[in-house]
């Protein structure tokens, strides 16, 4: 039996903010207008598996808010985003270059976030609160959970890295492609796989079926 796998990136949260994993008042309105988007494509998930943050947790929510599945949603800690917080203190310790507007300024934070994953992923950051190898283990194998679950039609929520490495992983890329995908993928963005007899297949990469001409000014974001 194969399965039709929607993998969506949780909603704007709160980049600035003291607690990012938070959505904003704009990613709860994205989450339900994706919602009433899948709805409309007729996408009826018979399986919902979410990442341990709030902010997966939360668009979920949003998106369940108009599907109404009544499906309780299983909780997979691998789908997690990797500790970028943590990652730049490891990369930072005994330097004093970090960038005082590393939280503030967005181009500056995707700068020293795609800086800071290749290094990450080179083994060139002492310490870091989890190795590249772990972090792609456990994503590999959260995806495994759904293909096993025989689920026809599972959804999970997660977050930009761990879609970047899902991609990056079942595409056979290498493994600096994993930021370079990590940085496209939009709030509330949609990736489709296939998953039959044991082989997943990229069917669809970072898809917004809830923007539109009309709403793209307010509703494309991306952190």
């Amino acid at each position: 039996m194969s399965q039709m796998f929607h993998l969506v990136r949780h909603a704007q949260a709160s980049f600035g903010a003291a607690d990012y994993d938070n959505l904003s008042d704009l990613g709860h309105r994205q989450s339900s207008a994706l919602g009433a988007a899948l709805k409309y494509q007729g996408v009826t998930p018979d399986a919902v598996f979410i990442g341990a943050q709030k902010r997966h947790r939360q668009t979920w929510d949003g998106i369940e808010s108009e599907l109404q599945t009544g499906i309780e949603p299983v909780v997979l800690p691998g789908w997690n985003e990797f500790d970028f917080g943590g990652l730049l203190k490891a990369r930072y310790t005994d330097r004093d270059d970090a960038p005082a507007d590393l939280n503030s300024d967005r181009k500056t934070h995707f700068r020293i976030l795609r800086d800071t994953v290749l290094e990450w992923q080179r083994d060139e950051i002492a310490n870091p609160p989890e190795t590249f190898a772990a972090f792609s283990d456990r994503v590999r194998q959260a995806r495994d959970v759904i293909a096993a679950s025989g689920a026809k039609s599972p959804i999970a929520v997660s977050s930009g890295g761990a879609i970047g490495r899902t991609v990056a992983d079942v595409m056979g890329a290498p493994a600096e492609q994993m930021i370079l995908l990590q940085l496209q993928v939009r709030n509330c963005a949609v990736a489709r796989f296939v998953l039959a007899k044991g082989q997943t297949w990229l069917n669809g990469f970072n898809e917004t079926p809830h923007i539109h001409a009309d709403n793209e000014g307010e509703m494309l974001t991306y952190s």
